[in-house]
């Protein structure tokens, strides 16, 4: 083949998904849903000001079942990524760099963020 008719670079459909790639896409993903529930605490806080018709409506759209699910969803992608960055800052140290601590340290961010929401929403 000549090399003009090669891709410049390896698309997604070359590569499986690995879980550093998925862990990747996620905590890129979740600082963007970050920003998202950022906005409704910041609408939140507005229909606050706003008096407490405002707060009422704000309140009981948050109690609803879709309201709750957007915050523990918010929560959940809060947590991970605060976790994704601590393992990313020991990375910045030069600790886990091995495969299998790679692989080791990105489950136990998984685990520990679901765990961290679950504890969230009981206490």
């Amino acid at each position: 083949m000549p090399t003009n008719q090669r891709p410049l670079s390896p698309h997604l459909q070359v590569y499986k998904p690995q879980l550093t790639s998925v862990l990747s896409i996620l905590h890129r993903a979740s600082g963007v849903a970050i920003t998202f529930g950022a906005m409704i605490i910041v609408w939140w806080l507005w229909r606050i000001a706003a008096g407490a018709d405002n707060f009422n409506a704000a309140f009981q759209f948050l109690n609803s079942l879709s309201g709750k699910g957007l915050l523990v969803v918010w929560t959940l992608c809060t947590s991970y990524h605060l976790l994704n960055g601590i393992r990313h800052l020991c990375w910045d140290f030069g600790y886990g760099f091995e495969l299998d601590q790679v692989y080791l340290s990105g489950k136990v961010v998984l685990a520990g963020s679901a765990l961290l929401t679950i504890l969230v929403w009981l206490i």
